[in-house]
């Protein structure tokens, strides 16, 4: 709601969502990275007596800036809490505030897909998403509002919460089921997404086909991995940022420090692959691609961008 002359608006959870249609958070992405004008310097993380301070800003020159704000505290439900700030560049002064976990959930699933678009089959019809947590709905709702989906399988590890997350998303209109095993459903993918707090590979380099897209979300800290060293070897591989995905990526640097590939075998980031820089996929459609992110603060000041335009509509 909008106050007085030292009020801003807030947007909870549902506003978010509700001035984020992926079609358009997709492209707001896909304009940010393509533009060059965005910059994001690594994000501030402080210690405050057993809980943790995560600071993320991010800029566009001339125009706006916003920060993220993320308290972790294992003493309290939810622990992780989040703001976003949006500040207007030339003014000094706050624009909006809003909901910083479905922001994230939102450009996190939102950025998936904008690597799928430059990076999978078009003709791509079953999705395997691994993982019930938070994400799952955000991904179901971003790749399917690209890709002309026939079956999406959900797997977890808890079958009653991937029955659960099948059901909610069958109520939305989505053709899920889910499957008992990661082989099954790698199987039978053409994409699988995997969005996990995994310390250990889920997806074996062996289980993948010629064609398959592979998108690694999860594995954000170096003692996680949802791939094996395997994987990224077969694959032709490419990150949402390399400076981030080269500090944080827990299965990038895993294959890294096996000896599977090197740094050097990272073909593209995000920015590269939206301004046209590098083709993608191009035409080798039997070849097994892979997109690691880690995040990026970039697409928080994007998707906030997108939001605050919600008040003038």
């Amino acid at each position: 709601m909008t106050g007085g002359a030292a009020t801003i608006p807030y947007h909870d959870a549902d506003a978010v969502a509700r001035a984020t249609p992926m079609p358009a958070l997709i492209a707001a992405l896909r304009q940010a990275f393509a533009s060059g004008a965005y910059r994001a310097p690594p994000r501030l993380a402080a210690d405050m007596e057993g809980a943790s301070l995560l600071v993320m800003p991010a800029w566009k020159a001339g125009a706006r800036l916003g920060t993220k704000i993320v308290t972790i505290d294992p003493h309290v439900r939810p622990s992780v809490r989040s703001a976003y700030i949006l500040i207007d560049a030339a003014s000094g002064l706050p624009v909006a505030a809003m909901d910083g976990a479905a922001l994230t959930r939102r450009r996190t699933a939102a950025a998936s897909v904008l690597a799928a678009s430059r990076l999978a089959r078009r003709d791509a019809v079953t999705l395997l998403v691994l993982g019930t947590g938070a994400l799952n709905a955000p991904i179901i709702e971003a790749y399917a509002s690209a890709f002309a989906l026939e079956r999406i399988l959900i797997w977890g590890r808890d079958a009653a919460k991937a029955e659960g997350a099948a059901a909610a998303a069958q109520m939305l209109g989505y053709p899920a089921v889910t499957v008992a095993t990661v082989g099954d459903g790698l199987a039978a993918a053409d994409i699988v997404s995997a969005a996990t707090l995994a310390t250990a590979p889920l997806i074996a380099g062996t289980a993948l086909r010629p064609g398959m897209h592979v998108d690694l979300i999860g594995a954000f800290r170096p003692d996680m991995g949802e791939a094996d060293a395997g994987s990224f070897a077969r694959a032709r591989v490419f990150v949402d940022t390399r400076e981030g995905t080269l500090e944080e990526a827990g299965d990038l640097l895993q294959a890294i420090a096996a000896g599977a590939i090197t740094a050097d075998a990272i073909e593209a980031d995000l920015a590269a692959l939206c301004a046209g820089a590098h083709p993608g996929r191009g035409g080798d459609d039997a070849a097994i691609t892979l997109f690691k992110s880690v995040g990026t603060a970039i697409e928080d000041l994007a998707a906030a961008e997108l939001v605050a335009g919600s008040i003038a509509r």
